[in-house]
């Protein structure tokens, strides 16, 4: 015997989406036995999709750098905080600019 699927949902006047669109959807909410008879994606999908999808996730984002900068923490005067502010956006790579200058880098 099937039990009911749980949180049934009805359709309910909103902006973002008709009626039609609502009707249009065909995926009623899965019944507690169905639920029950799901089994883990490893024991389903081969071990090559894995790597696929673990190859796909290092390739995202920006490249590993050679040198990453380093996160410190550093007490500055407010002075030299304000000056390098107000030269707009990438203030603080052009003081990284300015230390390496100074450093002889």
């Amino acid at each position: 015997m099937a039990t009911k699927p749980r949180n049934v949902k009805t359709f309910e006047s909103r902006r973002d989406y008709t009626k039609e669109d609502w009707d249009a959807v065909d995926f009623p909410e899965m019944t507690d036995e169905e639920l029950a008879k799901m089994r883990p994606a490893r024991e389903v999908l081969p071990p090559e999709f894995f790597e696929a999808m673990e190859e796909h996730r290092k390739s995202r984002g920006r490249p590993s750098l050679e040198h990453p900068k380093k996160q410190i923490t550093l007490r500055l005067d407010e002075e030299v905080i304000a000056k390098f502010r107000e030269s707009g956006k990438g203030w603080q790579g052009r003081m990284n600019d300015a230390l390496r200058k100074a450093a002889g880098l």
